[in-house]
């Protein structure tokens, strides 16, 4: 660990915190917006979008090196105002439904935070190359094997930043939600809403990030004016490595296109708008991805694409959707404070299993560790059936009510917590050994936006999955307590057991064809 670590860590400890307010818009949706599963799933697709916008920003981010740091205000300023909606909607629904449905808001507000995550993130991902120092404190260059361990400890460390804002998220949610399952709906609203205020400590923390990034600039030159080293050689070593880069305007115009693409689209009647965008954005990815490929060896390359393609494929499969949630609140009795201990194990034990697993991620090809997590997948995803299944009521019977429910539920999110981390590491290792030295924002930016695109399919393929099996929960008007919905979760079973059958069949599919492809990988 070192100072120079801090800035891009506190950026990427913001994203780990944003996750605060999941469970609270959880029940928030459940409990005042008649939306169904299938439009929540297409909410999740176009809030997974704006990350394709990683490419033109990515390369802005290039361009603009020394000035990068006012797209984190930026950011910050859009992740507030997606935060203030929120806890306006929580304390006063009237007013802002004079104005605007609740639901459009709640719409609003979902797509403000992800561009605004996302710009941060492009800008985090050059911070954590900046980070790593090229002199050391006598002002002599650095080894290049000390150099490329440092790298890789800041992009380890980075993760752990990450991961551990959604521990402390865990803790603060546990303490917020003790004892609330007996609370009336109005004494929880104003749980909501604190929540709600306490996140904004998130584009604090981003912004404070930056703001110490540039005080530890001017230090650094202080100190190496006093070694006494020019002007130039200052500007070489707190710089970057490689030529300036040239600006390429195909990830501007690349960029310019999806927007007005998304937007026309998006906007219209269309019945399969989400649809034309998802195949539209794929399109401009893959050509700008042809451009940042066209500088690699044709080998390298090659398997570049390979390795896309296997990771794309195991992002890309579908999830249960909300409904699974609805199941275990409405059903099994889950309730906020329950959900909050299963998020504060679920990140503890990643960080366990990202130590635990490093050695096989650095050993084996990436081809066998996506093997091993699809099975493990496949595997982890029997609990949960079992539980719509009923089967804690045959294993309570048998343990004297032990095995219940919540055991079953803590004990699957033990074991499968790190998978989805683990599953990240690698990526991002390769990305970050062959990315070109004047290039690095830019070569993040395209492949995590077609692996970002991977999440789109995703929602995609989950919002049809919930359109052939529906869900529906209970939903009573606020002011009768009449129903308008009545709960449904008898195709819930069906739903599990497609997406555990695709969660195992897509991955392994994909990895066959590549390896026995021109595109075949052995990194």
């Amino acid at each position: 660990m070192r100072w120079s670590f801090l800035p891009p860590l506190m950026i990427y400890f913001s994203y780990g915190v944003s996750g605060l307010t999941a469970i609270v818009g959880t029940f928030f949706v459940k409990d005042y917006l008649g939306l169904s599963a299938a439009f929540l799933s297409g909410i999740a697709f176009w809030a997974g979008i704006p990350w394709a916008l990683k490419m033109p920003l990515g390369h802005l981010v290039d361009l603009i090196w020394r000035y990068k740091g006012w797209l984190i205000y930026l950011g910050a300023a859009l992740i507030a105002s997606s935060l203030v909606i929120m806890y306006l909607l929580v304390t006063d629904p009237d007013a802002m439904a004079a104005i605007l449905p609740i639901s459009a808001w709640y719409v609003i507000s979902v797509l403000l935070a992800p561009c605004g995550y996302v710009i941060q993130d492009a800008v985090a991902d050059a911070m954590s190359v900046e980070a790593v120092p090229r002199l050391d404190r006598d002002g002599e260059p650095i080894p290049e094997e000390q150099s490329r361990a440092m790298h890789t400890t800041m992009q380890t460390l980075g993760r752990f930043a990450l991961i551990s804002g959604t521990v402390a998220v865990a803790v603060l949610n546990i303490v917020m939600f003790a004892s609330a399952e007996d609370l009336p709906q109005t004494a929880k609203a104003g749980i909501y809403a604190r929540i709600y205020l306490i996140a904004l400590i998130i584009p604090l923390l981003s912004v404070s990030g930056v703001a110490l990034a540039a005080l530890q600039r001017r230090y650094d030159k202080r100190r190496l004016l006093g070694l006494g080293k020019t002007e130039i050689e200052i500007e070489a070593a707190l710089g970057r490595d490689g030529d300036e880069p040239t600006p390429n305007h195909w990830y501007f115009t690349g960029g310019a296109i999806y927007v007005v693409l998304t937007l026309a689209i998006g906007l219209s009647d269309f019945a399969y708008s989400q649809e034309v965008v998802f195949v539209g954005s794929m399109a401009i990815v893959l050509f700008l991805m042809r451009q940042l490929i066209a500088v690699l060896e044709p080998a390298k390359a090659r398997m570049l694409v390979g390795t896309a393609i296997i990771i794309f494929v195991f992002r890309a499969v579908p999830l249960p959707g909300p409904g699974q949630t609805w199941f275990e609140i409405d059903v099994l009795g889950f309730d906020e404070q329950f959900l909050s201990v299963l998020s504060l194990i679920t990140s503890v034990l990643t960080l366990a299993g990202i130590i635990l697993l490093r050695p096989m991620m650095a050993k084996r090809p990436i081809t066998q560790i996506i093997l091993l997590l699809t099975f493990a997948a496949a595997i982890l995803s029997l609990p949960n059936i079992g539980l719509f299944y009923g089967v804690q009521n045959w294993t309570a019977a048998h343990t004297g009510g032990l095995v219940d429910a919540r055991f079953i539920a803590i004990l699957d999110t033990a074991v499968e917590s790190p998978l989805g981390q683990v599953a990240m590491i690698p990526m991002l290792a390769w990305i970050a050994r062959n990315a070109p030295p004047n290039l690095k924002a830019t070569f993040f930016a395209v492949m995590a936006s077609f692996t970002n695109l991977a999440l789109s399919a995703s929602a995609l393929a989950t919002k049809y999955l919930n359109q052939l099996f529906l869900v529906t929960r209970e939903v009573r008007d606020r002011a009768t307590g009449a129903i308008e919905v009545a709960a449904d979760y008898s195709e819930l079973g069906w739903l599990l057991i497609t997406v555990a059958v695709l969660g195992l069949a897509l991955p392994l599919v994909a990895i066959l064809v590549v390896q026995l492809s021109r595109l075949r990988t052995t990194d």
